[in-house]
């Protein structure tokens, strides 16, 4: 047993509002750069939908992950040789018109044009030729169309479910249904990105799992766009250089939480680590059906608080604080502890390191719109077959079609709130609720209240790195250090300390500590030769705000 640390990710689906706050943070953070207009390191899908970008969920076409042959792993794309034929042009990754072309507007007509009768247009101009261009297709065209006749039909998990039943997923009026679902990389434990590309530029970090991309290796084969399945690496057509999410790293090595969730509105994201048995990865992901890759995942997460598993973390050099942090992971109870959480189509055999918990909210809304209890348990459990949401559509994303571990976590879910339901109206707990799914009356408070009320730190777990092994994490070997890009090595948007070799995240997190506590107007910011407005709350006038001899002006 190799027991190795994965950061990992938690989503609670039925806490998304869609209010795209994470894809505006991480855009603004990450991939506001010329060659990065059309990427989306974290975007927010309405399901059902095409998704992001354009039917991506499609692997009979753009040939992501990985696929069982003769018993063993082999890339969807085939083998080194095939994809060698296709290194220079590969009939399976996507074009510009599968994401969309970036563009801005002509101001200059509106600021400049002449007076006259007709009212000035700003035109739609291209930013790949400078040309006009129409508007056809964004990152979320999908916005608030679940459910469309016209829309609903192109979804590929709407397709599939309907080949096995015609009649299970219906758009009328009274039977639409949708949901947000957020997405970034998954940080795979197998990752067919890395497998698929030819340079070596793609790895996985040896501390925590995070999967990067090294600019200095990268050649622009993008044959990592065409192995990912889940299509979170893009092509930037300027630097000639494939980007991906990187679970903002420089954050979560001094204990911070990516930017997407740490500003996420709904609360609904949960960051913590996983233990996991590195030696045990390739069989699990080769478990010949695909329904039995879920719980095949699930055996590779080990039991933090399990002594054999200790001493064998111990061994392999894995610090204290980060078993105390394994023990203490939100993601772990959810996914493991709970069984509420669900991987991202477990089917791509990449064994993704990003979770979700499953809606629940429409089935209560039904039932309060005919009249029900809604939150009454024996009510609750009856009705989960008959949700908006069909069962067979959630089973398609997060349990490669296996419906009954969906319903047994909607089961869960469904329990917890009518279990607390009857605590939070004053009256005697009922310990046949929990019973009923297989919990005790304990560990099902502990659920809510981790899925409810968790404090900040309950939610984020997340143990710093180790300044001894600050060599192989110096922020010189940021993936995105060129350019005058937020790479932490410019000046980058955020921090007020950017563009110095001290950490980003690090003076952000210390100035924004000293103005919260401090008794007076912008105090303890020493922002003299540097201001960044984003991280400014408007009070007073910090050093450096103005020029010199111009402050009392």
């Amino acid at each position: 047993m190799r027991v190795m640390a994965q950061m990992g990710m938690v989503m609670n689906l039925d806490k998304c509002i869609g209010c795209h706050t994470c894809s505006v943070t991480c855009k603004q953070a990450w991939t506001n750069r010329a060659g990065t207009e059309y990427v989306w390191f974290n975007n927010v899908e309405t399901r059902p939908g095409q998704g992001y970008p354009r039917r991506y969920e499609d692997q009979e076409k753009w040939r992501g992950g990985w696929e069982l042959r003769r018993g063993r792993l082999q890339l969807r794309t085939g083998s080194r040789l095939r994809r060698l034929f296709g290194i220079f042009a590969s009939p399976v990754m996507p074009e510009l018109s599968d994401y969309y072309e970036p563009w801005t507007y002509d101001y200059s007509m509106l600021i400049d044009a002449p007076l006259g009768d007709d009212f000035p247009v700003a035109r739609p101009k291209s930013l790949i030729t400078g040309e006009n261009t129409a508007i056809t297709w964004s990152a979320n065209w999908d916005d608030n169309l679940g459910g469309a006749s016209e829309m609903g039909d192109l979804d590929p998990i709407v397709e599939k479910v309907r080949r096995e039943s015609e009649d299970k997923i219906k758009f009328e009026f009274e039977q639409t249904f949708m949901f947000y679902l957020p997405r970034i990389c998954e940080h795979c434990l197998n990752p067919s990105c890395m497998a698929s590309c030819p340079s070596g530029a793609i790895y996985k970090r040896e501390e925590d799992g995070i999967v990067l991309v090294d600019q200095d290796q990268c050649r622009g084969w993008r044959m990592c766009i065409t192995g990912c399945p889940y299509k979170k690496i893009y092509f930037n057509h300027k630097s000639g250089k494939a980007e991906k999410c990187t679970f903002c790293y420089p954050r979560i090595e001094v204990g911070i939480p990516t930017v997407c969730a740490e500003t996420c509105v709904g609360r609904l994201r949960y960051i913590g680590l996983y233990l996991y048995d590195a030696d045990a990865v390739t069989a699990a992901a080769s478990t010949p059906d695909p329904k039995d890759l879920y719980e095949a995942q699930l055996d590779l997460m080990l039991d933090p608080h399990d002594p054999e598993v200790i001493r064998a973390a111990r061994e392999q050099g894995i610090a204290e604080d980060w078993l105390e942090g394994a023990q203490r992971s939100p993601v772990y109870a959810l996914a493991k502890k709970y069984r509420v959480a669900l991987p991202l189509h477990p089917e791509y055999r990449t064994m993704p390191m990003v979770w979700y918990v499953p809606p629940l909210s429409p089935i209560v809304d039904l039932l309060r719109e005919q009249g029900h209890d809604s939150e009454e348990a024996g009510t609750l459990f009856g009705a989960i077959d008959a949700l908006r949401i069909p069962i067979e559509y959630l089973a398609e994303l997060f349990t490669a079609g296996d419906t009954q571990v969906v319903s047994n976590v909607l089961a869960t879910l469904g329990a917890m709130r009518a279990y607390m339901r009857d605590i939070n109206l004053g009256r005697e707990s009922d310990a046949s609720i929990p019973e009923a799914v297989g919990m005790t009356e304990e560990s099902m408070y502990e659920m809510y209240r981790l899925m409810a009320i968790a404090k900040y730190d309950e939610r984020y777990v997340i143990p710093t790195a180790h300044a001894e092994k600050a060599h192989d994490l110096e922020e010189l070997g940021c993936s995105l250090d060129f350019d005058d890009g937020p790479g932490m090595g410019g000046s980058g948007p955020f921090g007020e300390a950017s563009g110095t070799p001290t950490p980003v995240a690090v003076e952000t997190f210390h100035a924004l500590k000293d103005r919260q506590e401090s008794d007076s107007v912008a105090g303890g910011q020493n922002m003299r030769d540097r201001v960044n407005l984003l991280n400014w709350d408007g009070n007073g006038r910090p050093a450096g705000l103005f020029p010199e001899g111009e402050r009392d002006r």
